[in-house]
Order: structure tokens, then sequence, then C-alpha cells
């Protein structure tokens, strides 16, 4: 059985997100997928991984960056999912709120093949940890 969407992106959600695991976001990805992160700078860890071993070692090293922030705080968070006219691309809009109280807005962009994501884009900036938030 085809998982729907939100089963989808709600397994993203809970490997990256909630329990930052990385193996377990790679999973989600076909062997060849792709994870770009097209608004972050060249040598940000996600800006663009291609292939399961790699998106694995940049959510890895991305997580290592987020210990000021805190864990997300699932009561303030929200997000809408958009499906398409192509039934393999849906979007995502979503407010993190972090612990701290930082928040930060996104918009992600799934393709899917074969029930896995092909391609996600992420249109993310970093969070000011001090700040309340940008997007």
């Amino acid at each position: 059985m085809a998982l729907t969407h939100k089963e989808i992106f709600e397994r993203y959600v809970y490997a990256g997100a909630i329990t930052r695991n990385p193996e377990a976001i790679a999973a989600l990805f076909t062997e060849d997928g792709v994870y770009d992160a097209p608004l972050v700078p060249a040598d940000h860890p996600l800006h663009h991984l291609v292939g399961r071993a790699a998106i694995r070692a940049g959510t890895r090293a991305y997580h290592r960056t987020l210990t000021d922030l805190g864990a997300m705080d699932p009561e303030r968070t929200g997000y809408v999912l958009h499906d398409t006219a192509d039934p393999d691309v849906f979007i995502a809009e979503i407010d993190v709120a972090f612990q701290d109280r930082t928040t930060m807005s996104l918009v992600q962009i799934f393709r899917l093949r074969d029930g896995q994501i092909a391609t996600l884009r992420d249109y993310f900036s970093e969070p000011d940890p001090g700040g309340g938030g940008r997007g």
C-alpha cells in the first residue's frame, strides 16, 4: 500500500526534526535521492547532497550544529501540505518552533519515486538562536 503525502512528510519530520536520526532520514530517500537547500551557503552541510550516504553524512553534520536551539516544540510547530497536479510532488509550508523559543519558517518541495523521496528542495535560512526567529 502506498503512503500518503502526509504519512511521508510525518515520517520525514519524525526522523529529522524530532529524533534527528540520519539513518532514518536517508532511508526515506531513493538510493540516488537528492537533498537541496538552495538558500544556505555552499559550505553548509545540507547545501547539496546526492545519494543516501551523502544525505546521512550531511544531516548528521547539520544536527550537530543545532545544539543551541534545543529540540523542536511540537505544541507550537505547524505545517500545511499542498498537493500538486503531479501526484508525485507535494509542497510543505512549515513554521518550526524550538524549545528555546526560536522559530524558523520554511518551504519544502518533495518529489517522490516509488513511494520514496527522489528530490527534496528545502528552502530555509538558519534561525537566529538569540533573535526570536526569522525564516
